[in-house]
């Protein structure tokens, strides 16, 4: 078939890429744009457009190309992608898959997508893992039941996809990464534009990260300059935006302190710039060898080898896995991880032989040929006809109607813009009038340390998000400042003008600011944070021997099963938690009666953390009678907040509710909605039980106005959260704890929707084998 005809695949007239996209700044980015450029040169009758991620709400100046785009983190723009994909004809959907660009556990987020579209999938796979995490085997094997066609860039990959994650060859398709037509020119040819005339250039390109091992390249200079004084290295690229916004330039420091503490200062150059591909084709035709010392074989595919090799440039590399595969049989030559010797004497001998050099040079240059992008985006084009016959038989062709009792309700948008407001530079205020922070009641500890466990578990969302970041830093802060040496407790409650109130707090204000450390120290990847977080958990564990309150008690055993997700060997938590969990069982055995499952003599506040407490110690210390309690408890707390119409309606704190008198049905609180989210979504997770689910939405649904006054406390307007029901009417007042009861529950529904996308089909779940074309 002629090049830019297109008459074989005409039953392709409409498809979409869905990845990064330039100008974002990444490797996926570069690799969608390139692909979406051949295939609509190769395909000039189809439409060929893209659906781009950000990973900044600011998003990016795309082009026109790009029609649709998705906030990672915000799973419901998944589910709006999905339904613009379902109504667009679109004929194929190519994805770029990564872990990293999707939102939520290990990328879970695409998952809704794909199981929500009706349009034949061809997934690329950038990252295939042999020794992947549960999580990340679980992502790609549902990837794989959910696509029609696995592209993958090396042969070794397709091993991996047969051997560990048990896909059916016939749904792998081999297509290598694709390259630019770069003319095989004489090294010497760009030299002169960057001041490298009568200099031997070496040249690594890409973007800046420590696994890169440039360390090693600098460490190799001395013994080559030592031999040839003309040699000059070349770091080309910016520094990766993922390290640069958690370390800055420290990497880009390192290494020049590095070159100059070892007298090789003036044969290296930095050049900081993410460059486009006509400035690459002159760097690369400016070098004499091309290296890759990254340090480690975990490395499918790389865009820059193929690159460099595809240009004729002379190459030498770590041996990771597509290197292993592409510099065979004479193409390039492989040197040992983390042995600048032998790469110095490697280069050594390169420079030395010009004829093995333009040797190896050529026959890469003739290797690389069949990876120009024009044949690729014919050979992704034959696959996406192959998947679209393919899918015509395994998809439904027509959308579900999507009625309400399809799939899971949507859930709103998080909006922390009431949270930030509520916060100043020493922490969270406790009240508000109507939607105006209240100073005179200061600030407590109760409210900052759930206002920690909102902020870290928003950053698991919007890892990205500086903002966030420096919320738990500011909670984080204001609990390190509540705790009292002297007594070993947390104070509890600070006036405005920053003067603590009292020398010791509340049992439950301990209670939860252990949880709130124990989230920190689960879930936080700062360093900072995690080390104060820590220390500051260790300390307050001696007061909990002397604590009392089946509340504080039960937010103590939360924080500590948090905890030891992080460091389960902690033999003295491990031990503490034990203690507790039994001492909050006796409260339960010692009061319970069959029509009154419950630990005390009255149900007031925050009552669903108790049995929550109880489910968790029951599960991790394998007492079937602990874990029994708990669920019996729960069960009783979900029946006597119903109402007869199906909405939640939770015991008011006017009043509360004494075993033997009536249960008070005003004020309502948010807490209690919260608390018994958190609990049946532990539930769930023990049991399978899908009501426990279910339950959850109609507790979500109280915030929305399904409750007994069918008016919503939820403002949309602000992010926050009214203070409850009353008698008569919705109090409008936005205070801390109300706002944050909202946020919490609305990340625990997030957190859940996450990790059921991982819980769909088990780590050894059967993929279905593509249809006979």
């Amino acid at each position: 078939m002629p090049k830019g005809k297109y008459s074989q695949w005409d039953s392709i007239k409409n498809v979409v890429l869905l990845g990064n996209h330039l100008p974002r700044k990444c490797g996926i980015a570069t690799f969608t744009t390139d692909l979406a450029d051949a295939i609509a040169k190769e395909a000039p009758g189809a439409s060929v457009w893209a659906m781009a991620m950000n990973d900044r709400l600011e998003g990016y100046k795309y082009p026109s190309r790009v029609r649709f785009e998705i906030s990672q983190g915000k799973l419901n723009e998944y589910d709006l992608a999905a339904d613009f994909l379902n109504m667009s004809h679109v004929d194929v959907v190519c994805l770029q898959h990564e872990y990293g660009i999707f939102g939520g556990r290990k990328g879970s987020n695409i998952i809704e997508l794909l199981r929500a579209i009706t349009i034949p999938v061809v997934t690329t796979l950038h990252t295939i893992l042999k020794d992947p995490s549960p999580e990340e085997k679980k992502i790609l094997i549902q990837l794989a039941g959910l696509s029609d066609r696995l592209v993958v860039m090396s042969h070794r990959a397709v091993d991996f996809l047969i051997d560990i994650y048990k896909v059916p060859r016939e749904k792998i398709v081999f297509i290598p990464h694709g390259i630019p037509d770069v003319p095989f020119t004489d090294p010497s040819f760009y030299k002169g534009k960057y001041g490298a005339e009568g200099k031997k250039v070496i040249l690594t390109f890409g973007l800046l990260s420590p696994g890169k091992g440039i360390e090693n390249m600098i460490d190799a200079l001395p013994k080559i300059v030592k031999e040839r004084q003309e040699v000059v290295y070349f770091v080309l690229g910016a520094t990766h935006p993922n390290v640069k916004a958690e370390r800055g330039e420290d990497y880009r420091i390192e290494l020049k302190l590095r070159a100059k503490k070892l007298g090789v200062d003036n044969h290296i150059v930095f050049h900081d710039q993410f460059v486009d591909l006509a400035d690459l084709i002159e760097f690369m035709g400016a070098a004499d060898i091309f290296v890759t010392p990254y340090l480690n074989e975990a490395q499918i595919t790389s865009g820059t080898l193929a690159y460099a090799m595809g240009a004729g440039i002379a190459t030498l590399s770590t041996p990771y896995w597509y290197a292993q595969e592409m510099l065979a049989e004479g193409r390039g030559r492989l040197v040992p991880f983390n042995d600048p010797e032998t790469l110095a004497r490697e280069i050594n001998d390169l420079f030395q032989d010009d004829v093995g050099c333009h040797a190896m040079r050529k026959r890469a240059y003739m290797f690389c040929r069949k990876m120009l992008w024009t044949e690729v985006g014919r050979q992704y084009l034959e696959t996406f006809d192959q998947a679209k016959r393919t899918g015509l038989k395994s998809r439904a062709p027509i959308p579900k109607l999507k009625t309400l009792n399809i799939g899971p309700p949507n859930l709103p948008e998080i909006n922390l813009d009431h949270l930030r407001l509520m916060t100043d530079d020493t922490g969270i205020l406790q009240h508000a009038k109507f939607t105006v922070p209240n100073r005179s009641h200061g600030y407590c500890v109760d409210d900052n340390a759930r206002a920690l466990i909102v902020a870290v578990m928003a950053l698991e969302i919007y890892p990205k998000d500086l903002a966030i970041k420096a919320l738990v830093s500011n909670y984080l802060s204001f609990l390190d400042h509540a705790f009292n040496e002297d007594t070993g407790r947390f104070r509890n409650f600070m006036s405005y003008e920053r003067k603590w109130l009292e020398d010791s707090g509340s049992d439950d204000s301990h209670g939860r600011s252990v949880w709130g450390l124990g989230v920190v120290v689960a879930f936080c990847k700062d360093r900072g944070q995690l080390g104060i977080a820590v220390n500051l958990f260790h300390r307050s564990l001696d007061a909990l021997d002397h604590i009392h309150s089946p509340r504080a008690i039960a937010y103590a055993l939360i924080g500590m099963h948090a905890y030891l997700r992080q460091f389960g060997g902690d033999t003295r938590v491990r031990r503490l938690r034990e203690q507790l969990a039994r001492k909050l069982m006796r409260m339960f055995t010692d009061n319970a009666l069959e029509e009154w499952p419950w630990i005390e003599e009255s149900l007031s506040y925050d009552n669903a953390r108790a049995p929550h407490a109880l489910i968790l110690s029951g599960q991790w210390l394998q007492d079937h009678e602990m874990l029994e309690m708990g669920l019996k408890a729960l069960r009783w707390l979900k029946k006597i907040q119903t109402t007869k119409d199906g909405h939640f309606a939770p015991i008011g704190n006017n009043g509360w509710y004494r075993r033997g008198d009536s249960m008070a049905r005003y004020d309502q609180q948010p807490l209690e909605a919260c608390a018994m989210i958190d609990a049946c979504i532990e539930a769930f997770n023990i049991t399978r039980d899908v009501e426990w689910v279910s339950y959850t939405h109609v507790l979500l649904d109280w915030y929305l106005g399904e409750n007994d006054h069918r008016l919503p406390l939820y403002d949309y307007t602000t992010g926050g959260c009214k203070d409850g029901l009353e008698a008569q009417r919705v109090n409008e007042n936005q205070g801390a704890e109300s706002t944050l009861s909202w946020l919490l529950s609305l990340l625990a529904m997030y957190n859940h929707r996450a990790i059921q996308a991982l819980d769909t089909i088990p780590e050894t779940g059967e993929i279905k084998e593509p249809c006979s074309v």
